[in-house]
């Protein structure tokens, strides 16, 4: 299975009412936890990358040739699609090049003309490699990989405005945030996601900041036209605390409890385990 756009996956699952998990990698361990995880639940995935994750493992090109080699090594049969997720101007470009199938472009930062006239060049770039391209509208809060956003309710209209230029998917701020969320968060903006639903001609909506809402209100989204939805820190957290009660009950100690590939191994199953609930969440088990 050769790597895929991912717009074909997600009209699919809005369709059909389900949605279809993106989930960040952070090195090959993660790559490879969420590709067999999606392989045993024959579920569709899209294999998120920010530009400090792609920097952390030397390059876009170095993460197009780990992930179209895992593809095949591991016999993939699911769809795959490898996107960048919040990129940069330079970023996405620099990803379209470098051989992802699947790109974000994040321009809410910018003006929303500004955004407008330079998501209009990145789908013109995306569109003639044969890629899929994401766009957003309303900044997601929070903070990923050092792209920080203050958070606020996309505007409908410019939300319409910007899926109508030809993108094949739309990321919108509905009171999502990166990262944990706080105690006092009020929650999803389901009035603003509907107005927006409403608005966008049926295009695939995106949940950005997907670790740590609860799953009545990602199901809702769902039900609402969102078909894809981000997880990252939720399989970081997880990750973390399996690889730390490994080392405190002083595994790492026995045999060759050192070994690095025992040694990330827990980790390694705690990634599947979240992605195997997550996949069950979102509807996408046997949608491949």
């Amino acid at each position: 299975m050769v790597l895929v756009p991912a717009k074909d996956m997600l009209v699919k699952a809005r369709k059909e009412g389900y949605a279809v998990g993106h989930f960040n990698i952070n090195n090959l361990e993660w790559t490879k936890a969420i590709l067999l995880a999606c392989e045993e639940a024959k579920s569709p995935v899209i294999l998120g990358v920010s530009e400090g994750a792609a920097k952390y493992m030397t390059g876009f090109k170095t993460v197009a040739a780990m992930v179209d080699a895992m593809v095949e090594a591991l016999n993939i049969t699911v769809p795959v699609a490898l996107h960048l997720d919040h990129g940069s101007y330079e970023g996405t470009k620099a990803a379209i090049e470098a051989g992802f199938s699947s790109v974000m472009f994040d321009g809410s930062h910018y003006p929303f003309d500004e955004n407008i006239e330079k998501s209009k060049e990145m789908i013109a770039l995306a569109h003639g490699k044969g890629l899929s391209i994401e766009c957003e509208v309303g900044s997601i809060g929070g903070e990923e990989d050092g792209v920080i956003g203050a958070g606020e309710l996309a505007d409908p209209q410019e939300c319409k405005i910007m899926a109508e230029l030809g993108i094949d998917f739309l990321a919108a701020g509905i009171g999502n945030i990166h990262g944990k969320y706080p105690e006092n968060w009020a929650g999803l903006s389901f009035e603003t996601l509907e107005k927006i639903s409403n608005v966008t001609g049926g295009i695939p909506l995106v949940l950005h900041g997907g670790s740590g809402i609860p799953t009545d209100q990602i199901q809702k989204a769902i039900s609402l036209g969102v078909a894809k939805v981000n997880v990252n820190t939720e399989c970081q957290l997880a990750f973390a605390a399996a690889t730390r009660e490994y080392i405190e009950a002083g595994k790492d100690l026995a045999g060759k409890g050192f070994d690095p590939r025992k040694l990330l191994n827990p980790g390694f199953e705690a990634i599947k385990a979240m992605v195997h609930e997550k996949i069950d969440i979102f509807g996408s088990r046997n949608k491949a």
